[in-house]
């Protein structure tokens, strides 16, 4: 029993120091000037980006599941009206798109220890198609 607990644990364990590894932080600098008061406000923002394969998703819902890598405990992601969805090439897609199953890019940043999305970037699912060709033979008589 203790040996599965702890199993458990150390696989909890590596897949958040995977998606950790997996991640990427760019940080942004603003610096603006006040016209009114003359001081000078600088804003620094994180966003950190990460792929992996979308395991939960449902519509209305205030996040979904991420599964960064093929193997680990999918995170949680929440995502607002400020999200958007776009496809490989930058087009932007509706959320209706959005569905498990499906690799993807999130770009988040970090509130307290919530992954809030700001830019989900959805990649082509890799499609199997079987051509099947049926052919009927009547004779005339």
């Amino acid at each position: 029993m203790q040996e599965s607990t702890l199993a458990k644990i150390l696989a909890v364990a590596c897949s958040l120091g995977l998606a950790t590894a997996l991640a990427q932080t760019s940080t942004t600098v603003t610096t603006t000037k006040d016209a009114a008061t003359g001081t000078v406000v600088t804003e620094t923002t994180s966003t950190t980006d990460t792929s992996g394969t979308i395991t939960e998703y449902t519509p209305g819902s205030e996040y979904f599941m991420l599964r960064a890598g093929t193997t680990g405990a999918p995170a949680r992601f929440y995502y607002t009206n400020d999200a958007h969805v776009f496809d490989p090439e930058g087009h932007p897609l509706s959320w209706s798109v959005v569905r498990p199953d499906i690799p993807a890019t999130v770009y988040y940043v970090r509130e307290g220890d919530r992954m809030i999305v700001r830019k989900v970037v959805l990649s082509k699912p890799a499609v199997v198609e079987k051509e099947t060709t049926t052919t009927t033979t009547t004779e005339k008589r």
